[in-house]
């Protein structure tokens, strides 16, 4: 069965539909990577501070402990401190947006929030060169996932 797409987005939301939980939730990951990417940088801090203020205490201290591994102070797993130590940490502050937002995006796929909403959120912010790439990557997880992952 041929997969013919007009648009990258759609080839996305259809493979979303048709893959096993797994093959969804990696790529739901990849969607959030590709969109933290997309942030222009003077937007990071915002929504850092988004994805911060809804992590429960188990994530804050996975983040404080990733913080930790960059020896940038001594970290506390609190809102306050992420926030504070997220300007220092220049060119890993998108990873950090990259970890916080997956908690937020893991806690949601836990939470029954559908896959359908997390993508209307996230898709229209990529560019257009973007989208293709995921579309791409998309078709290789939906391959994966038929051809007899444990899923």
């Amino acid at each position: 069965m041929p997969l013919c797409f007009i648009e990258p987005q759609e080839a996305i939301r259809v493979v979303a539909e048709s893959v096993g939980r797994e093959a969804r939730r990696q790529l739901l990951g990849e969607v959030v990577r590709a969109w933290v990417d997309e942030i222009p940088d003077d937007e990071l801090l915002v929504h850092y501070a988004k994805a911060v203020e809804e992590l429960d205490d188990d994530d804050l201290s996975i983040l404080a402990a990733w913080h930790a591994s960059l020896e940038v102070g001594q970290p506390i797993a609190n809102k306050e401190f992420l926030l504070g130590a997220f300007t220092g940490l220049g060119e890993h502050r998108r990873e950090a947006l990259r970890i916080a937002a997956g908690f937020k995006g893991e806690d949601a796929f836990e939470a029954g929030v559908s896959e359908e909403q997390a993508l209307d959120t996230v898709l229209p912010w990529l560019s257009p060169a973007r989208l293709r790439q995921l579309a791409a990557e998309a078709v290789e997880l939906y391959c994966w996932d038929r051809l007899g992952s444990d899923n």
